[in-house]
């Protein structure tokens, strides 16, 4: 129940899967830049749940290990010897920023508002993924899967705690995934699945191209 299968977990999910991110730049027809495995599992289970064979297209969803890694990336991708790829990507709120600086440096254009990340097939969460999702499902469906988890008590216990009591459940849901790596890698998966594909998050359908097109360059 701790672990989410194919996906790199314990001492090494903190480097690895930036790492072999980084290997399969280098053979991608197109790329998903996203900040870390949370992001991926959520973008490959939709793939996955709409028909999309990403791995058969040669589509690479890249967990950075962060927002401020998206240089590196870019500049893996422009060091490639193979043509030009389509690149896309997601972020949070927070590192929208860093997001269109890097791009503007990469040679993207410049970008100064989400509208302009969007046009290059970039996307950003309010106020990140988790967040996307909890709203996307409803704090009663958060809780019935939380439920089916076995994980009920410890949410409600997190509920007790003086510092979250008054806060609104969506709040107290968003604390209680991203108290744990794993957790908010299980429910990741989970709300990809179960929330209805109509109340799917914006960006989460955009990137990969069901909104709009993930275009590059």
């Amino acid at each position: 129940m701790d672990s989410v299968g194919g996906y790199v977990s314990g001492p090494a999910a903190a480097t690895e899967p930036r790492r072999l991110a980084l290997e399969h730049v280098a053979s991608a027809s197109a790329i998903v830049l996203v900040e870390g495995v949370t992001d991926q599992i959520a973008v490959e289970t939709l793939a996955t749940r709409c028909g999309r064979d990403l791995a058969g297209d040669r589509v690479v969803v890249a967990p950075m290990g962060g927002a401020h890694a998206i240089g590196t990336f870019l500049q893996a991708i422009a060091d490639r010897d193979a043509p030009a790829t389509v690149v896309g990507g997601l972020c949070d709120r927070g590192e929208a920023a860093v997001f269109r600086s890097a791009l503007a440096r990469a040679g993207f254009g410049s970008l100064r508002s989400d509208a302009d990340l969007e046009a290059i097939g970039f996307f950003v969460c309010d106020a990140d993924l988790e967040a996307e999702l909890i709203r996307a499902a409803g704090p009663a469906l958060v809780m019935s899967l939380i439920d089916d988890h076995g994980e009920l008590g410890s949410f409600r216990s997190l509920q007790q705690q003086t510092v979250w009591r008054s806060r609104p459940v969506e709040e107290q849901l968003h604390r209680f995934f991203r108290a744990k790596a794993r957790r908010m890698h299980r429910y990741a998966r989970v709300l990809t699945e179960t929330v209805a594909l109509d109340r799917m998050p914006r960006p989460l359908l955009g990137v990969l191209g069901l909104e709009h097109p993930v275009r590059g360059r």
